[in-house]
């Protein structure tokens, strides 16, 4: 198979991986990798999967992952037709938080390219009041990738294109997901935090009252004693020590960005951020405690 540019998907040798991995490291931390001989990279890869099979960050994920393992299913997307007016565009980068949306025909089967907040903001501005406007002349072109697609190749591909998104394509042509290059070199070094995320050393923040944006791995005993609410789940034989695990046990599954789960205690829990292994971010609506003084003793 091929993707869009005409050029072979299949994988390159072991070797070529290899140094092409190395490569990347170097450009991603600043630092030389020395190669390693076959007995060091069989315990890297044992270390990055861990004891439990789940991958954590590191060096070998680039050749041992495939798109389809970090890429963002097609449900998830948040997209745009080709149509759309400035007004409106500037709302789906307002509401959606990102900064590069998808542009399609008429469905997400017919990618156009995408749109990048930059190029809005230096040609139009954000005030929404242009009668000139066409979207078609902001498109740029995205990359195409087969979701069986190394991680690593993909990262080289976005580097050197200097494209930053790609769209996942089916076997038969169809929009599977979408993936960023945010998304690959969390594979690498782990989560990046930028200057919208919540602090590491405050996990949480009241964004307004009763209104908390917290990361999905803040201390559960530490936010409860916060909002004075018990979010322990009822009849369950599993406890949770995160607030990311509060909602994994109320759904048996990594929610979907921008799912929305209720709580027993009356916590409204709206999934800000995940990618399909983890959730990353959560809003949290808290209802207002009620106090009840007690009566003077006779």
């Amino acid at each position: 198979m091929t993707d869009a540019d005409g050029s072979s998907s299949a994988a390159p040798s072991a070797q070529q991986t290899e140094q092409s991995s190395r490569s990347l490291w170097g450009l991603l931390t600043g630092r030389k990798v020395k190669p390693r001989d076959g007995r060091q990279h069989d315990e890297s890869t044992e270390t990055s999967h861990g004891s439990n099979g789940a991958s954590r960050p590191g060096l070998s994920n680039l050749r041992r992952m495939q798109i389809s393992d970090v890429a963002i299913p097609k449900g998830e997307i948040v997209a745009i037709p080709v149509d759309t007016d400035l007004a409106d565009l500037v709302e789906a980068f307002r509401d959606s938080g990102f900064t590069r949306l998808p542009v399609f025909e008429s469905t997400l089967d017919m990618p156009l390219g995408m749109v990048h907040l930059k190029d809005v903001a230096l040609q139009y501005g954000f005030d929404g009041a242009t009668d000139d406007f066409d979207l078609k002349k902001l498109v740029r072109p995205l990359i195409y990738a087969p979701p069986s697609m190394p991680i690593g190749i993909l990262l080289q591909k976005m580097q050197s294109q200097r494209i930053h998104m790609a769209l996942v394509i089916d076997e038969y042509g169809g929009t599977d997901g979408v993936v960023t290059i945010e998304d690959l070199i969390e594979q690498v070094i782990g989560e990046i935090e930028d200057e919208h995320d919540v602090d590491e050393d405050q996990p949480w923040a009241e964004e307004s009252p009763g209104v908390y944006v917290a990361l999905a791995r803040a201390p559960l005993d530490e936010f409860e004693a916060e909002v004075g609410i018990d979010l322990s789940i009822p009849d369950s034989d599993d406890g949770a020590d995160t607030l990311g695990g509060v909602v994994f046990l109320l759904t048996g599954r990594v929610p979907a960005r921008g799912e929305i789960v209720k709580h027993p205690a009356g916590v409204e829990i709206e999934v800000v951020d995940a990618d399909p292994r983890r959730i990353k971010r959560l809003r949290l609506q808290v209802p207002k405690v009620t106090v009840v003084a007690s009566e003077p003793a006779d």
